[in-house]
C-alpha cells in the first residue's frame, strides 16, 4: 500500500519532481528517518543545504525564539538581525554590500540585473552576458537564459537575450566571445550540477585579468560551492580571485530558505538604486536569524578546519574505490563536493543505495555527486563507502 503522504503528494502537486518513495519525518547529524523509521545516512545533504546537518540544537533554539519574536516586517523598516546577517556576512566574504533573497535562483536574478544596472549607470551601451558550457544557474528566466545545457533551455526560449556560452577552463574559448558590448562574465568556480568540475587556477586569474581590462564585471555563482564546502569559506579565497558580485544560497541557512548576492563597493557605488530591485520575504528576520546563527556555528566549532580535515580522508577512500572498482571511472571535486565518473547508470545506483540506507545524488555526465553535510567524520565515510559498494556491485 501507497504511504498516505506519498500518495497525497501525487494527487494534489504539479508533478515536478521525480521523487523517490521515501517520506520523511525527522532528522539527526549526519541521519535521515523515514515514517517508517528506516535510518539513511545522507550524502547529499539536500542538494548541499544542510551544511550543519539535521537537528542542531542551537540552531533550532535560536529560530525557535525567533519565530516567538517576529517572522516578518517588511522592507520598508530595519531590524537587528538583518543587520548582523549582513554585516557577518559580507566580513566572510570579503564583499562589501548585500542583498538577501529567498533562493539561489534569485541571488542569479539580482546579480544579472545588478551587472546591467552597472553597464546601464555607466553609459556603456554593454549588455551581453559571457556564460559557460555545462553550468547550472537556476530555473528563473534569467537564470535559466545563462544556464550552460541546452536541454534546460530549449522548452522555455526565448529567454533573456545577449547571452553566450563559452568551453569552461578553455580562456581562448572566453577571449573570441567578448565584444564591446559584454557586460559580465559568469562562473561558478566549482561547477556542482553539471558534474563536479573544478575550475584551474590559471583560468581563474586570467578571466579576472581579462574582466579588469574590458571593464567587465566578473560573477562567480557559489550557491553549491560556497559556504564551506571547498575548504574555504567561499571557493574564490582557495583561488585568491575576487568576483565583483558574488551569489550565494543553500548551506547560509543550513535548511531555512535564503539566498544572497554581495557586491564589492565599486559596483555598489554604480548599480541598483532605490526601485530597481526588491524581495517582499527577502532578508526577513527569521531568515537571517538562521544566517546569523548558522555562521556563529561555522566560529565555534570551526566548521572550515574540519572540513579541510575531513577532506583529505574522503579523497583517499573514494580514490581506493576507484581502483578497486572498475564500473567507477574517475573521482574529481574538492573539499566536500566531490564526484565519481560511473560507467552504469548513476539512477540505478542511487537507487540501490537508497536500498542500503544511503542518500546520494547524481549530476551531468554520468556523476555520482558526495556532497554530505559537512559536520560529517571518517566513521561516516567508512558508512559510505560499504554501503555504496554493495549499491555498485
Amino acid at each position: 500500500m501507497m504511504n498516505k503522504s506519498i500518495e497525497a503528494s501525487e494527487e494534489n502537486l504539479l508533478h515536478i519532481y521525480n521523487r523517490f518513495p521515501i517520506a520523511f519525518e525527522h532528522g539527526e547529524g549526519m541521519y535521515l528517518y523515514d515514517e517508517n523509521s528506516k535510518k539513511y545516512l545522507d550524502f547529499g545533504a539536500g542538494f548541499a543545504v544542510s551544511a550543519l546537518g539535521y537537528g542542531n540544537k542551537k540552531l533550532a533554539k535560536a529560530l525557535k525564539k525567533q519565530i516567538d519574536l517576529l517572522y516578518h516586517t517588511s522592507n520598508l523598516y530595519y531590524h537587528k538581525n538583518c543587520a548582523e546577517a549582513a554585516e557577518k556576512l559580507n566580513q566572510y566574504a570579503q564583499m562589501d554590500k548585500i542583498f538577501f533573497t529567498n533562493s539561489g535562483a534569485e541571488a542569479i536574478e539580482g546579480a544579472l540585473k545588478t551587472a546591467r544596472r552597472y553597464a546601464y549607470n555607466k553609459k556603456s551601451g554593454k549588455y551581453q552576458f559571457i556564460a559557460m558550457e555545462n553550468s547550472f544557474h537556476g530555473r528563473t528566466f534569467g537564470a535559466l537564459s545563462v544556464t550552460g545545457h541546452e536541454a534546460y533551455r530549449t522548452p522555455f526560449e526565448p529567454l533573456v537575450p545577449g547571452v553566450s556560452f563559452a568551453e569552461f577552463n578553455n580562456i581562448e574559448s572566453v577571449k573570441k566571445l567578448v565584444t564591446d558590448r559584454t557586460c559580465a562574465i559568469i562562473l561558478e568556480p566549482i561547477q556542482g550540477e553539471g558534474g563536479i568540475h573544478p575550475a584551474t587556477q590559471e583560468f581563474m586569474e586570467t578571466v579576472r585579468k581579462l574582466c579588469d581590462e574590458k571593464d567587465i564585471l566578473l560573477i562567480f555563482d557559489e550557491v553549491q560551492c560556497g559556504m564551506g564546502r571547498s575548504g574555504s569559506m567561499f571557493a574564490w579565497q582557495g583561488y585568491g580571485v575576487k568576483p565583483d558580485i558574488l551569489a550565494m544560497a543553500k548551506g547560509i541557512g543550513s535548511g531555512i530558505p535564503v539566498g544572497a548576492f554581495a557586491v564589492t563597493k565599486k559596483v555598489a557605488e554604480n548599480s541598483l538604486k532605490p526601485g530597481d530591485h526588491g524581495a517582499t520575504y527577502g532578508g526577513n528576520p527569521l531568515a537571517c536569524k538562521a544566517v546569523k546563527t548558522v555562521l556563529d556555528i561555522f566560529e565555534e566549532e570551526d566548521i572550515l578546519g574540519h572540513v579541510k580535515e575531513i577532506t583529505p580522508y574522503l579523497e583517499d577512500k573514494l580514490d581506493s574505490l576507484t581502483e578497486e572498482l572498475d564500473c567507477v571511472l574517475e573521482r574529481r571535486g574538492k573539499g566536500l563536493i566531490q564526484g565519481i565518473v560511473l560507467k552504469q547508470p548513476v539512477a540505478e545506483v542511487c537507487t540501490k543505495a537508497m536500498e542500503e540506507g544511503l542518500l546520494v545524488i547524481q549530476a551531468q555526465g554520468n556523476v555520482l555527486r558526495l556532497v554530505p553535510p559537512l559536520i560529517v567524520e571518517k566513521e561516516h565515510v567508512d558508512e559510505m563507502i560499504e554501503k555504496l559498494k554493495k549499491a555498485l556491485r
